[in-house]
C-alpha cells in the first residue's frame, strides 16, 4: 500500500458495502502518513454526495484513520469546543489517489464535554439486511463500537486532551 506524503493534498472516498461511492471530500492535507495511520486536516472543503449534491464543510477538522480499527474519527473545531464525528467503517486503504474506506452506517457523535450519542442504528440494521453484511463483519463492528466508546471515556487516541489542537497547529503551518 502506498503511503500519503505529509503536506500533500488528497481526497477521502467513502463507499458503502455494495461498492457504491457514498461521499467524497475534495481536499484534505496530510499531516501524518504511515502504513497504519493517516492524520489529515481540512477546512471548508467541498463534499460530494453519491447523488451529486455538494456542500462545503463549515469548520476546520482533523481526520484520524487507522489500519487496525474499524472506525475513523473527525474532530471538528468549533467556537464552543471540539465535536467529534466517528464513523464505524472498514480500516482505511490509501491507493496513491485517496484514503478510502467502507462506511457501515453506525456513527458516534461526541460533544465537547465528552458525552456522546450512538446514531443511525436503524439505518445500520436496514443496510445490514439489504446489503447482506456478513455475520463476522457485524460482530467486528459491534466490538469496535465498544472499543470506540472505551477510547472516548478514556480520552485515548484522537480524544486525548490537546490531540486535535496539536494537529490543527500543524495543519496551519501548511496553510501559510
Amino acid at each position: 500500500m502506498a503511503v500519503p506524503i505529509e503536506g500533500e493534498p488528497i481526497q477521502i472516498h467513502s463507499y458503502k458495502h455494495n461498492g457504491h461511492i457514498h461521499r467524497v471530500w475534495d481536499e484534505t492535507t496530510i499531516l501524518k502518513g504511515t502504513q497504519n495511520l493517516v492524520i489529515g486536516g481540512n477546512d471548508r472543503t467541498i463534499v460530494t454526495e453519491s447523488d451529486g449534491r455538494t456542500w462545503v464543510t463549515r469548520e476546520p477538522a482533523i481526520c484520524y484513520f487507522h489500519s487496525q480499527y474499524w472506525f475513523n474519527v473527525i474532530g471538528m473545531i468549533r467556537e464552543d469546543g471540539i465535536y467529534y464525528y466517528c464513523n464505524l467503517s472498514s480500516p482505511f486503504i490509501f491507493d496513491g489517489e485517496a484514503v478510502k474506506y467502507i462506511d457501515y452506517d453506525l456513527d458516534i457523535k461526541v460533544f465537547p464535554d465528552m458525552t456522546f450519542n450512538l446514531l443511525d442504528e436503524d439505518e445500520y440494521e436496514r443496510h445490514r439486511q439489504e446489503m447482506k453484511y456478513p455475520e463476522p463483519i457485524d460482530r467486528i463492528l459491534k466490538s469496535n463500537v465498544d472499543q470506540l466508546i472505551q477510547w472516548i471515556r478514556q480520552r485515548k487516541g484522537p480524544f486525548a486532551p490537546d490531540f486535535i489542537d496539536m494537529w490543527y497547529e500543524r495543519y496551519l503551518t501548511y496553510r501559510r
